[in-house]
């Protein structure tokens, strides 16, 4: 069953949802993973999507902050969540293709701005958090397994513009890179963008702060999707939809895709 997946850091689903119906319309991922959803999810707008083909979901959600949705066009289960750090807020859900593979759609604490978790409890939740996804992954091998999300981190230094001037600033500071390195080797996870485009530089994120964002190109790659070896090699065709950055009243992160001949 071949099928194309996106993910998708939102920034409030509530007020983008015509920027998802557009990227559904245009694009017609099977399924695409919504991160930052900033809602309930009673509130998040199935309907809207259901009319485009999307009739199937699983969800987390809280009022204004965190929340994760999957949207597809194939049957799909709920497979439930981890609550990682045991703070109840919803930066994890799980849903079961028909094909039995497993999507797990991931939102990992930004971090703050000050890398010391001496003075930014931020800092600490988001290291805290990939150490627990690390050794949840190395309890429990995944297979037949799939995992995007938002993961706030850019892990190589062609993931970032300037490799050395980040060094020290949150989302590339050896710690959380060396941090959301060794998860994706507990897990025997495969970076399937990286597996598909193995060289120069790749952004998924451009900050709101740049009033020219496309022409200073100062981005990073914090948005992923990974594969568990059983089924990497069945990935093909990734790609960063960065065009969608400069869609009115945008997100601040582009959608990033990949196939799967499965």
């Amino acid at each position: 069953m071949p099928f194309t997946l996106a993910t998708w850091n939102i920034n409030s689903v509530r007020l983008r949802t015509g920027l998802v119906q557009r990227l559904l319309a245009d694009e017609a991922p099977d399924v695409l993973c919504l991160q930052e959803c900033k809602s309930p999810v009673e509130k998040i707008p199935f309907e809207d999507f259901a009319a485009l083909g999307y009739h199937y979901w699983a969800a987390r959600g809280q009022k204004g902050y965190n929340g994760v949705a999957i949207l597809s066009r194939l049957p799909l289960e709920d497979a439930g969540h981890i609550d990682w750090c045991e703070k109840g807020d919803a930066r994890h859900v799980a849903a079961r293709l028909e094909n039995g593979v497993i999507i797990h759609n991931c939102y990992v604490p930004a971090g703050g701005d000050v890398p010391d978790r001496t003075v930014n409890e931020k800092f600490g939740h988001k290291l805290d958090f990939i150490t627990e996804m690390r050794d949840q992954f190395r309890a429990d091998q995944p297979g037949k397994s799939i995992l995007v999300g938002d993961l706030n981190i850019a892990p190589r230094e062609d993931d970032v513009w300037n490799h050395k001037q980040l060094l020290k600033i949150v989302s590339h500071t050896p710690v959380e890179t060396e941090g959301l390195n060794d998860a994706l080797e507990a897990g025997g996870w495969v970076d399937v963008t990286r597996q598909d485009i193995p060289e120069g530089q790749l952004y998924s994120w451009w900050s709101y702060r740049s009033p020219d964002w496309d022409a200073a190109d100062k981005g990073r790659r914090l948005d992923h999707i990974w594969a568990s070896k059983d089924i990497a090699a069945a990935a093909h065709g990734s790609r960063v939809l960065r065009p969608v950055r400069g869609w009115v009243q945008p997100s601040d992160h582009a959608p990033v895709f990949a196939s799967f001949d499965l």
